[in-house]
């Protein structure tokens, strides 16, 4: 039987062909569920105590032999049907696709250049933050009832740290380390306990803008929210409905009038014509003295709203999930506006 397996052994060795269909006949005939391997490892029960060792080790070298065989020309087979029947190895070969940016950096880089020329300058800062920061500084004290509006993710080993809810963080440590006036958009990740559905998720991004000055009024928010609308979605009319923020008083959500007038217009509005984009307010005097700036002095206005809020209302998205499935076939359609 060892015999056997030597001159199979042998015939695998000399195979060669350059056709896909003569390839497929070979595997089957060695490692089909009837090919000569099964029908060699059933009979290895068979083989004399004395011989199994050689037997199984010839057998192993037919098994590896086979393998290297299918797998060698069925590699050169592919690389021929390339080419093409001339064999043109020189031929150019196939272009990668190209990348694009995100949908959600392509609206945030956009809201970014809005502001930007009305002298809107960046600010960052940890998303990993502590409580006084994300809370406390922000007119948030322990145990305050408004607290409940964000799921919050707490580090377990010290419920004095987090994942920020939002980017007001950014704005509390911007206010403690530089004296007004104060023009500053805060763009980046926020984390909140959500359920998911088709519009929510764990995490966001945000875009939150501050502006502190003397005499800043209610007017220059407005006004600042009218250029905003108008650069970003080419409608200026908007609506202020009152609201209620911690760190903001008065406090607004704003309505930009989107209209009726096709049936999508109709759903995404509810029928009304109005779809709520961002909150605002005048920063809250508390806010100010938390964080070393005299509100006798000085006041001021903020505004936030969600990237991916944003995102959807621009390309017509009905699941936010889409954003964060890295389906090229979804990411392909976005390109920067220019």
């Amino acid at each position: 039987m060892i015999e056997e397996v030597k001159k199979h052994l042998k015939k695998v060795n000399n195979f060669k062909t350059q056709d896909l269909s003569e390839l497929e006949s070979f595997r089957i005939e060695y490692s089909g569920k009837k090919g000569v391997l099964n029908n060699f490892f059933i009979s290895f029960r068979n083989v004399p105590k004395e011989d199994k060792k050689q037997f199984g080790k010839e057998l192993n070298l037919l098994k590896n032999a086979v393998s290297e065989k299918i797998k060698s020309f069925k590699g050169e087979i592919n690389i021929v049907n390339e080419v093409g029947a001339n064999g043109d190895l020189f031929r150019p070969g196939l272009v990668p696709d190209s990348g694009t940016r995100h949908p959600l950096s392509i609206v945030r880089n956009r809201i970014i250049s809005i502001f930007s020329k009305i002298g809107f300058n960046l600010s960052d800062g940890p998303e990993i933050e502590d409580d006084w920061h994300n809370f406390t500084a922000l007119n948030l004290p322990e145990h305050h009832p408004a607290r409940d509006m964000q799921d919050t993710f707490f580090i377990q080993t010290n419920p004095d740290i987090l994942l920020r809810t939002h980017t007001s963080s950014v704005q509390v440590r911007y206010m403690e380390s530089n004296s007004p006036p104060i023009r500053i958009l805060s763009p980046g990740r926020v984390f909140r306990n959500e359920a998911i559905s088709s519009r929510s998720h764990c995490i966001f991004h945000q875009v939150e803008g501050l502006y502190i000055n003397k005499d800043v009024s209610f007017v220059d928010l407005k006004q600042t929210l009218q250029y905003f609308t108008k650069a970003l979605f080419g409608k200026s009319t908007i609506r202020l409905r009152p609201s209620y923020f911690p760190f903001t008083e008065p406090s607004a959500e704003v309505d930009i009038y989107w209209g009726l007038e096709t049936e999508t217009d109709r759903r995404i509005t509810k029928g009304t014509g109005w779809l709520e984009i961002m909150g605002c307010g005048m920063v809250d005097p508390n806010v100010l003295i938390n964080c070393g700036i005299d509100p006798e002095e000085y006041s001021g206005y903020a505004f936030g709203m969600g990237i991916e809020r944003i995102a959807m209302l621009l390309y017509q998205v009905s699941d936010i999930r889409m954003f964060f499935e890295n389906d090229l076939r979804f990411l392909k359609q976005f390109k920067p506006h220019t």
